[in-house]
C-alpha cells in the first residue's frame, strides 16, 4: 500500500512504469509539471518512442494559492476520480478516461487532453465552439437527472450522497460564493475603481436576502451529483468536441448550481469582450454568439431532461400531470439565481477570471466589472419572474443597454 508523498517529476515517471498495461517495458518516459491550478500537481507523462501520453493529477494537502496555512483534505482526489468514472458511464465521451487511481497517494491517472484547449482561453480569443451548447446541455441533463431521486432507488441515492460528502470543498464554495462577497471580508479582492459598487453590494439587503435563500439551497438540497465547480476553466474544447474536467468539488446539491456556473462564465466572457474587442461589430457579433450559446445550453438541457424524465424516471410522482413542467420551471429559476451568485463572486471575491483580469487598463476593466455586477444582481432578483429561456438573453441585453446609457 502506498503512503502519501508529493511526487516529483522523476517519481511520477517511476510510478507510471509500475502501472500495469499503461506503457511498454521499453518506454522512454518524460515528465513535466504543468499544473496552473490552486489545489494540485499535474504531470504530463509521455513515451518519446510511441508518443503516447497520460496525465497524473495529485491532490495537495493545502491550497497552492495560499500555502500550507490553508489545509485541504486529500479525500477530494477520491471524490474526483469516482465522479469522473461515474460521469463517464452516464455520459460517455464528455470526460477524460480514468486509467488508474490511488487513494493513499491522492492520485488520478487519466487521459491526456492536449488536443483540446481550456475553453476560457478560447473564449477570450473569441473562438467559436459550434457543438458546445449541445454537448454541455446533454452532459448536464444526463449527469444531473441520472444521479437524482427521479432516476435512482432511494437507498442507492442516499448511499451516493454519503459517498460524495465533500464538506471541506463545499465550505470553500459557501464562503467564496455566498458569504464573503456580500460584506467587507478580508479575502475579497477587487479593482479599486469599483469600490463604490462593492460597497453598494454589501449594503444591498434585497440581494443579500435572495443570496441567503440560494445559499440555503446549496447547503440543504441534495438534489443530484454536481460537478461543483463547472466554470470554463474546467471545460476543454475544440470545434468538434467537449470534455469536462476537475470535478474535485463534486457533491450532492441543487442541480441549478452546475447549470448556473456555466451560464455565469459565459456572462463573464460577454462582459469581458467590452475590453477585448475594439471593433464594435466584431464585439457585438461575439456577444450575440455567447447569448445564443446560453439559450442553446438550456434548450438542449431541457429537451434531454424531459426525455430522460419520460423514459428513465422511477419516482412514482414523476407521472403526476404538470409535475415535470413545474420542476423545470423551478430549475430554470434556480439556475439563474446561482448564475448571478457565480458572476458576482468573480468580480469582488477571492478568485477572479482571466477573461476580465486580462483587460490591462483598470478603467476599461472596471466597465466590464460594473456590467457583470449589474447582470448578476438582475439574475438574482428577477429569477422568479423568468419562465422561458428567451427571457435570459433579454435580461442580459437589457441590463447591458441600461448601463450603457
Amino acid at each position: 500500500m502506498s503512503t502519501y508523498r508529493m511526487l516529483t517529476e522523476q517519481e511520477a515517471v517511476e510510478y507510471a512504469r509500475n502501472i500495469p498495461d499503461l506503457f511498454p517495458a521499453n518506454a522512454k518516459l518524460t515528465s513535466r509539471e504543468i499544473g496552473d491550478g490552486n489545489l494540485n500537481f499535474v504531470f504530463h507523462i509521455q513515451d518519446e518512442i510511441s508518443n503516447k501520453s497520460i496525465i497524473f493529477k495529485q491532490a495537495l494537502p493545502y491550497a497552492r494559492v495560499v500555502g500550507e496555512s490553508w489545509p485541504l483534505t486529500l479525500d477530494r482526489a477520491r471524490i474526483e476520480s469516482e465522479a469522473l468514472i461515474l460521469q463517464g458511464e452516464l455520459c460517455p465521451g464528455f470526460v477524460p478516461q480514468v486509467y488508474h487511481y490511488d487513494i493513499e497517494m491522492a492520485l488520478t491517472v487519466m487521459e491526456d487532453l492536449s488536443a483540446y484547449e481550456i475553453m476560457r482561453k478560447g473564449l477570450v480569443a473569441r473562438k467559436y465552439y459550434p457543438n458546445f451548447a449541445k454537448h454541455i446541455g446533454t452532459f448536464l441533463a444526463r449527469t444531473l437527472f441520472l444521479t437524482s431521486d427521479l432516476a435512482l432507488h432511494p437507498y442507492e441515492k442516499k448511499k451516493r450522497v454519503a459517498s460524495f460528502s465533500n464538506p471541506e470543498l463545499c465550505k470553500i464554495t459557501e464562503d467564496l460564493v455566498f458569504t464573503d462577497p456580500y460584506y467587507d471580508a478580508a479575502t475579497n479582492s477587487f479593482n479599486p475603481l469599483i469600490r463604490e459598487q462593492a460597497e453598494a453590494l454589501w449594503h444591498d439587503d434585497a440581494v443579500k436576502l435572495e443570496v441567503a435563500k440560494l445559499k440555503e439551497g446549496f447547503l440543504t438540497r441534495t438534489q443530484a451529483l454536481l460537478h461543483g465547480d463547472l466554470h470554463t476553466g474546467s471545460i476543454m474544447a475544440t470545434e468538434e468536441g467537449t470534455k469536462v474536467i476537475d470535478p474535485e468539488f463534486a457533491y450532492y446539491g441543487p442541480m441549478g448550481f452546475d447549470i448556473g456556473a456555466v451560464i455565469a462564465n459565459l456572462v463573464l466572457n460577454y462582459v469581458a469582450q467590452e475590453g477585448h474587442a475594439s471593433d464594435v461589430q466584431e464585439r457585438e457579433s461575439y456577444q450575440a454568439y455567447l447569448l445564443d450559446t446560453i439559450t442553446g445550453i438550456w434548450t438542449t438541457f431541457e429537451a434531454e431532461f424531459r426525455t430522460l424524465w419520460a423514459e428513465k424516471a422511477v419516482e412514482p410522482s414523476a407521472a403526476i400531470p404538470g409535475y415535470v413542467d413545474d420542476y423545470v420551471r423551478r430549475l430554470l429559476q434556480d439556475t439563474l439565481g446561482y448564475a448571478g451568485c457565480k458572476t458576482i463572486r468573480r468580480i469582488v471575491g477571492l478568485a477572479h477570471v482571466w477573461d476580465i483580469e486580462s483587460i490591462e487598463d483598470p478603467a476599461v476593466r472596471a466597465h466590464s466589472e460594473k456590467l457583470a455586477l449589474a447582470i448578476g444582481r438582475e439574475l438574482i432578483l428577477k429569477r422568479e419572474s423568468i419562465s422561458s429561456v428567451e427571457d435570459i438573453a433579454d435580461l442580459i441585453s437589457d441590463t447591458h443597454i441600461a448601463l450603457s446609457v
